[in-house]
């Protein structure tokens, strides 16, 4: 899997244009369930809206794609606000926008715009992280390399989940997979090649932009 950038966050953002009430919320979904939750609380909130309209992306190349007009003219809601998405590439996040109608009809261009804008706005001021392959590395040294180590991994983008201590000591290091080689070459390097290390699980984890 690539990395790929999310929201952090939800995010409520509020609008009035020519008198009807536009609400856009962002939230970070990990699969379609969790868009269906939100989609439906959000409606039971907001069931005298006359729309509750709604886009979003699952996965690190876009391979879920969802959009709804909820009763606004086919195309004007739904997939602008999917194209808002993509084109800011935010991942693994549901926008959904409501709608209390104030009387003046927008008419195709003007509900785009505001259907589109609510979510680029929401995108722009929302908090956002980078969703990197990660690595879980268990590194086990003889006490007198340990000192060495800790020292210098402190300077490193390297991070010490835990410490074991036993008639040795066991390092549990997360890394970027990205950084696997200079990581590898780090141990070599600061313990003489005596270290043993082998990788103990691979995720997927948020690092701040």
């Amino acid at each position: 899997m690539q990395n790929y950038i999310t929201i952090k966050k939800e995010i409520e953002n509020e609008e009035i244009i020519n008198k009807s009430r536009f609400i856009t919320y962002l939230y970070k979904i990990e699969n379609e369930d969790e868009a269906k939750e939100k989609i439906a609380e959000i409606k039971k909130k907001h069931k005298d809206a006359n729309h509750n309209c709604s886009a979003y992306t699952i996965g690190d190349q876009h391979q879920i794609q969802k959009a709804s007009d909820d009763g606004e003219p086919s195309g004007t809601a739904g997939v602008p606000m999917l194209e808002a998405l993509k084109k800011n590439d935010v991942h693994n996040t549901l926008a959904i926008v409501t709608r209390y109608f104030g009387g003046v009809k927008l008419g195709t261009g003007g509900l785009i715009r505001a259907y589109q804008g609510g979510v680029v706005e929401g995108i722009k001021v929302a908090e956002k992280v980078i969703i990197k392959n990660a690595l879980k590395y268990q590194v086990i040294l003889s006490y007198e390399n340990t000192g060495k180590f800790e020292h210098l991994i402190a300077s490193e983008p390297f991070v010490i989940l835990n410490t074991i201590y036993t008639d040795k000591v066991t390092y549990v290091v997360q890394i970027t997979a990205e950084d696997k080689e200079q990581f590898e070459q780090f141990i070599v390097e600061t313990t003489q090649g005596s270290a043993q290390y082998s990788v103990e699980e691979e995720m997927m984890l948020p690092f701040d932009l």
